[in-house]
């Protein structure tokens, strides 16, 4: 699927197995049936009145400041390696390497951590989670070719 419309299930968080030395391995996190890719930049007021008509209503402007990613994700909960792994983190609250991949776009490496958690089930139902994953330092991009 080069050309068009994108497949969402292949919007993956990969969570990093702390590997060293050697490479380390990225394993997709299982059962996630919704998910979401954030990217945002802080806006940086830059307007200034007009200084040769200060009674002019001035012209709003902005810089970009501060980029922010988040990936949100939710789902049935998979017991596994991965999300053993996985929720040692959540529950430590620590930063672990991973990997979001953007279907059309590319692929963010780096450190990750998880500012939200949740379980949640019904009485005869399987048992859900929701989690919400945020950058904990400079993100490598690597575009899709």
């Amino acid at each position: 699927m080069a050309d068009g419309q994108q497949i969402g299930r292949l919007l993956l968080i990969q969570i990093g197995d702390g590997a060293t030395p050697g490479p380390e391995t990225f394993n997709s996190l299982c059962g996630i049936t919704t998910r979401s890719f954030n990217m945002s930049a802080n806006e940086v007021d830059t307007t200034i009145p007009d200084c040769l008509n200060p009674g002019d209503t001035p012209q709003k402007t902005a810089e970009p400041g501060i980029k922010n990613r988040t990936f949100s994700g939710s789902g049935k909960f998979v017991k596994g390696a991965t999300s053993t792994a996985f929720m040692e983190h959540v529950n430590d609250a620590t930063k672990f390497n991973a990997k979001v991949i953007v279907p059309g776009l590319g692929t963010y490496t780096g450190a990750w951590f998880v500012s939200e958690f949740e379980f949640s089930g019904e009485m005869e139902g399987n048992m859900d989670f929701s989690a919400t994953f945020v950058a904990a330092g400079p993100l490598t991009f690597t575009a899709e070719v």
